[in-house]
């Protein structure tokens, strides 16, 4: 059972209830959010102030979001339509993406600069765009009758915030299953004094392909997993009445989980971090399919059939109960992916990233897979980590990465002379994703090439990653404590937050100004990448450094102690970032005002 427990007394609240305030979205951000088919994406809709971004009560927006001075104004457009993508041999598939890329193009952005974004929706189906890793307004936050309406076909969202803090992000929807689609795109924000030195930037985006191939559909996938019950998530045509409209204004009689007052000092050090003790396992890896792409079984058209998804496909059976990894402590994961991408490529048709012998390259590695974890490794280097989830860290050096869904890494490297695979495992699953980098002559690598930097110093968690004074969070101790359980299983997939399915009108109250500690237990044979919404957390079990973040793996019947300052008023989702499990109910929502 989830529980809260308050370590001092807390000041009174400052403004009038935010639920009240979120429950005027369904009204207050419909002037952002057009349902009529307009095609106008100029300059003059991108750079239109969204109505969404004032507060709702008329004062002003409280956290980091909002701190300081407004930067300059950065307008761009993107639009959500159907188009063809070439993963590389030949092999093309219909899908859904930004503007017919894959991936979408990368917004660059300075620190402190505001970004206004129009979205245009030219899809069958309502979207969102979620901004992940940014600490922005909760109106512009992307979740679907929670902080916004969804964007219905032929409509547009003016998306409108300051972006507070550097580092390397992305966006995606916040719909349904949609993310294991083609929509995503890097996010990168710029530090006008960023102190590191290097020549070039090689953004690396990782991903698991399944839409299109032989019929299936991420909605046929979610399908063959829920194996005939209703998806708990948000959207993918199970709108539970929650949110904006008249629903939301009920939100304030919903059921919430209330404070339980008790001294919490046994628990101020609780836990032990986000993942294994020991930090550097030497495990096998596993893949090895020439072809650099998943089990021949899972991509075969007379495959084993699966039943009809929501979207109407009729793709093969998709899952799998043998993807297995020390690493993530057991079972890997339940989808047998065929293809895996780095860049929207295969591995037998890989992206080139080209440099000089002893230029100090800078790669952002972003895992936007919806399922699969990725073990990265540049064949030939040593990478020294210098950034973890958009944050510095003092540098770590190590010879392969684990990444979960969602999260991101900054490495430097000095390139040497030659042809390098720099190769993405899918951990526990057979297959794999490769780039090159070339320096010099040579032949391009086999796509089963697999570095033996991959099975010596492994990075497995950010626990070991100690951040930089400047972005450390100050150690005090917790005002409030709110204890989770992670419950569910492979079979019956009931994913969930203490055995409770997601429930749009169940939250969690905190107040602003506190210091919370998340105290995650994973009572699961499955690992989980947990994601925050509008914040970062600071890892601070008794074998973390401290490191912020705001995805972090936790793995089976281990615990996951999450510090963060309740500076960002709105509600805010936490979840699982595997999005199956998301939409099969394991979301919660925390909410304070300002």
């Amino acid at each position: 059972m989830s529980s809260q427990e308050h370590t001092r007394q807390t000041s009174p609240t400052r403004r009038a209830v935010l639920g009240a305030g979120i429950a005027a979205v369904g009204s207050g951000l419909l002037a952002a959010c057009s349902g009529g088919g307009s095609d106008d994406r100029g300059r003059g809709a991108a750079g239109a102030p969204a109505q969404g971004s004032h507060p709702t009560d008329g004062g002003k927006v409280g956290g980091p979001a909002a701190e300081g001075s407004v930067g300059p104004l950065r307008t761009s457009t993107f639009t959500a339509t159907p188009g063809t993508v070439d993963i590389g041999r030949g092999r093309t598939f219909r899908t859904w993406t930004y503007d017919g890329r894959l991936p979408g193009k990368e917004v660059r952005i300075n620190e402190g600069d505001t970004l206004a974004l129009t979205l245009a929706n030219h899809l069958p189906a309502p979207t969102t765009v979620h901004w992940h890793g940014i600490a922005i307004e909760n109106e512009m936050d992307g979740v679907p009758d929670v902080t916004q309406p969804a964007i219905k076909p032929g409509g547009t969202f003016a998306y409108r915030f300051t972006v507070p803090h550097a580092g390397t992000h992305w966006f995606h929807p916040h719909y349904g299953v949609q993310i294991d689609r083609g929509m995503y795109a890097p996010l990168i924000v710029e530090d006008p004094r960023e102190p590191l030195v290097y020549d070039h930037e090689w953004i690396i985006v990782l991903d698991d392909w399944v839409d299109g191939v032989d019929g299936s559909t991420p909605d046929d996938v979610l399908a063959q997993l829920l194996k005939g019950k209703p998806a708990m998530g948000h959207g993918n045509g199970h709108d539970r009445g929650h949110g904006g409209g008249d629903e939301g204004r009920d939100r304030e009689r919903g059921r919430e989980h209330e404070n339980a007052d008790a001294d919490a000092d046994a628990d101020a050090d609780d836990g032990s971090g986000d993942g294994e003790r020991d930090g550097r396992p030497r495990p096998r890896p596993t893949g090895g399919v020439d072809a650099g792409y998943g089990p021949a079984s899972a991509h075969e058209p007379d495959a084993g059939r699966g039943s009809p998804g929501p979207a109407g496909g009729r793709g093969p059976n998709r899952l799998t109960t043998d993807a297995t990894s020390k690493l993530l402590g057991g079972h890997a994961g339940d989808v047998a992916y065929p293809y895996y991408l780095i860049n929207g490529r295969t591995a037998d048709h890989p992206t080139e990233f080209k440099a000089k012998p002893g230029d100090r390259i800078r790669l952002r590695i972003i895992n936007a897979g919806a399922e699969t974890a990725f073990r990265v490794a540049l064949g030939g280097h040593e990478m020294t980590v210098v950034h973890s989830d958009g944050f510095p860290v003092h540098p770590y050096k190590t010879d392969a990465l684990l990444l979960g869904m969602a999260e991101r890494y900054d490495v430097l490297v000095t390139a040497k002379d030659g042809v390098f695979p720099f190769t993405a495992l899918a951990e526990g699953k057979r297959g794999s994703a490769m780039a090159v980098l070339r320096t010099g002559g040579g032949a391009t690598p086999k796509p089963s090439t697999r570095p033996s930097e991959l099975d010596r110093r492994v990075l497995q968690s950010s626990a070991y990653l100690r951040p930089k004074e400047q972005v450390a969070l100050e150690r005090r101790r917790p005002d409030r404590l709110i204890r989770f359980t992670l419950t569910g299983g492979m079979k019956r997939y009931d994913w969930a937050f203490d055995r409770r399915p997601y429930d749009p009108e169940t939250f969690h109250r905190i107040e602003y100004g506190e210091r919370v500690r998340l105290v995650v237990i994973n009572a699961t044979d499955m690992w989980h990448p947990m994601h925050l919404h509008g914040h970062t957390f600071a890892l601070a079990g008794i074998d973390s450094l401290g490191a912020r973040k705001d995805t972090a793996i936790l793995l089976p019947h281990r615990k996951l102690v999450a510090d963060f300052d309740a500076d960002n008023p709105g509600l805010w989702m936490f979840h699982c970032h595997n999005i199956y499990h998301s939409e099969s109910g394991m979301m919660t929502t925390l909410t304070y005002k300002d």
